[in-house]
């Protein structure tokens, strides 16, 4: 979902995510004339900070402008959640960007795909959602980039009141 939002935004924005570094590929653009850097980390899943930390502390990237979007089961298809903060609530690769980066502070939105109907959910995370959880999915990933624009536009947290 992550990485379907990033592409989602690169084509609003016109921005090209095709620079290869700090473990994953990114670009750097302007979204409502702010500086943006889309990035998408390609380190497994499971150890994502050890490339947000790369490009973090390369462009010396305050933490409270990094966004973490990420996909989350316990949401239903084409619901989206924006936090502020907490745990990782058991999603490994956000556990590792807040272990990497020391805190929970972390702006983020969690895009729903819902449960797998059977217990391999790494096949179900990697797999294609069905004709029906797909157009939700769709729906929710407008849903992320519509609250981006509206982070910079305002805020984080005027997003999460819109969108929460």
């Amino acid at each position: 979902m992550g990485f379907m939002a990033i592409d989602l935004l690169a084509d609003i924005w016109r921005i090209d995510v095709d620079k290869e570094d700090f473990k994953g590929v990114y670009g750097r653009g302007k979204i409502l004339n702010e500086d943006v850097i889309l990035f998408k980390p390609l380190t497994f899943m499971n150890l994502s900070g050890e490339a947000v930390i790369l490009i973090v502390n390369y462009f010396r990237i305050p933490l409270e402008d990094i966004i973490v979007i990420f996909d989350d089961m316990a949401l239903n298809p084409g619901k989206i959640r924006l936090r502020d903060s907490g745990t990782s609530g058991g999603q490994k690769g956000i556990q590792n960007i807040i272990d990497l980066l020391h805190t929970e502070n972390i702006h983020r939105i969690r895009i729903g795909i819902g449960e797998p109907p059977q217990k391999d959910a790494v096949n179900y995370v990697l797999g294609k959602p069905d004709a029906e959880d797909a157009i939700k999915i769709q729906s929710a990933l407008d849903n992320a980039a519509a609250a981006i624009r509206e982070t910079i536009e305002h805020d984080f947290h005027h997003a999460m009141s819109k969108f929460n």
